[in-house]
């Protein structure tokens, strides 16, 4: 069944809108700065059915998507050692190449030197969102400022994403990532680029070093499902955010590595990391910091915006939130409103023993026109159930999460906060908040958690 022509018109406004207002400056830039964001291409307008006007998509079974994984060499030890055991390195294995005559997105030619005759997936699928190349700029030089002072305008319950890097950690606030979608960073020694793309709700961290070169990112202003595709700055081959593969140019098949992220509250990072480094509002460029663009779009009974795709499994709503594992052999999704009454899961993946914990108290960045002022949809993380060489098991008292082999209490961030294994730390997984019509779209054999 289409859309009904005034929800669509409701969705395309909102959603034109927010890409416009991602790309517009706001005010004077900085003395010798230039905004590449002065023109945008028209974003797609519905026809009489309401739909939007895109070209007709392949069936599912065409589509091939390789597993999460990393081509990259000298992955760096410290961000290794937390992944638990879990397949962040891959191949180029079973690649297919399409049609090198197949001509590439309109006016892609133009703004790029892709070599658009190497490609893994149709160029029909990948769509315009308004903006040309940069024209949602990347944060490429970020500042960061300490706990005290983003505390002045970060409000508790906002998202912001959290990366450790051994002793060393970073929030990312989301009001700023809705405006940018990659920050080029170096975290100690370790290149790494932090994306958000906010029609599919993915906040996504990777190392950004490729066969031993380092890599910069920038947006497209093309999505595929939705979805962002980035480019690099080096060889301007076009890569999808989602899966992390390079779909197009001269290193089409190569597969960034994986960084484990936690989608988290304001108050959640300052309480546990206070030395830690937040993103600055310095960036180079005048935004509304703080303003949701994109105000509404995660209403549960909303269809995604210019996703054309395969059709999504009708075992979710299509922007249901869930948190998404991958291990290579397998692939698992735990829905939030599952997480939320439960509180804390056992599972095991692919052979890997997984726990997957859930707290109340982080705002949605995509439901008020103020990031701070989402509802409370809570945040989920993902760890090994390995400690000292004995698999653990968890649940939720009613008060709090514990172990049952200890009880000892753990945080949301994999930490024993009491008891026998207090400062114990879980290894986190690599595991990803997405909307399930992203999801489905590049992992239709994944496996829907139920208790």
């Amino acid at each position: 069944m289409g859309i009904k022509t005034s929800t669509f018109l409701k969705i395309f406004t909102v959603t034109a809108f927010g890409l416009a207002a991602c790309t517009a400056g706001i005010g004077s830039l900085p003395a010798g700065k230039t905004d590449p964001a002065l023109v945008t291409e028209p974003a797609k307008v519905p026809d009489e059915s309401g739909q939007p006007e895109i070209a007709e998509q392949p069936e599912a079974e065409d589509l091939q998507v390789a597993d999460r994984g990393a081509e990259s060499e000298g992955s760096s030890q410290d961000v290794e050692s937390n992944n638990a055991g879990f397949e962040t390195t891959g191949a180029e294995q079973g690649l297919e190449l399409l049609d090198p005559e197949e001509p590439p997105p309109s006016g892609a030619e133009f703004q790029f030197s892709t070599n658009f005759s190497i490609h893994s997936v149709p160029y029909s699928e990948i769509l315009s969102g308004g903006p040309p190349k940069d024209g949602i700029p990347a944060v490429d030089d970020p500042k960061f400022v300490p706990v005290e002072d983003a505390g002045e305008w970060l409000d508790p319950l906002e998202p912001v994403l959290l990366i450790q890097v051994g002793e060393e950690a970073r929030a990312y606030p989301v009001q700023i990532l809705m405006y940018h979608e990659i920050v080029n960073d170096l975290v100690g020694d370790l290149p790494v680029t932090v994306t958000f793309c906010p029609l599919c709700n993915t906040g996504i961290a990777f190392e950004r070093k490729v066969d031993g070169e380092v890599l910069d990112f920038g947006t497209t202003g093309r999505l595929r499902f939705s979805n962002l595709i980035m480019y690099d700055r080096q060889t301007e081959t076009w890569w999808q955010q989602a899966s992390g593969q390079a779909i197009a140019g001269e290193l089409t098949g190569k597969t960034l590595t994986f960084l484990p992220v936690s989608m988290v509250s304001w108050e959640q990072f300052k309480e546990s990391f206070p030395d830690g480094q937040v993103l600055s509002r310095d960036t180079g460029f005048q935004r509304q910091y703080g303003r949701n663009p994109y105000a509404g779009y995660d209403n549960i009974n909303n269809p995604p915006f210019l996703y054309r795709g395969p059709a999504t499994p009708g075992e979710l709503p299509a922007v249901a939130r869930v948190l998404t594992i991958d291990t290579g052999e397998e692939a698992a999704a735990y829905p939030y409103e599952i997480l939320a009454e439960v509180k804390a899961v056992n599972d095991t993946i692919g052979g890997q023993d997984v726990a997957v914990f859930w707290q109340e108290g982080t705002a949605s960045a995509l439901d008020d026109n103020s990031v701070a002022g989402g509802r409370d949809i809570g945040a989920a993380s993902a760890f090994s159930r390995e400690v000292g060489g004995r698999t653990l098991t968890f649940s939720h008292d009613g008060e709090k999460i514990v172990d049952d082999q200890t009880g000892s209490e753990w945080n949301l961030l994999g930490t024993a906060v009491s008891g026998e294994l207090e400062g114990t730390r879980l290894k986190p997984v690599v595991a990803i908040n997405h909307f399930w019509f992203s999801w489905a779209a590049f992992k239709p054999e994944t496996r829907i958690y139920q208790p």
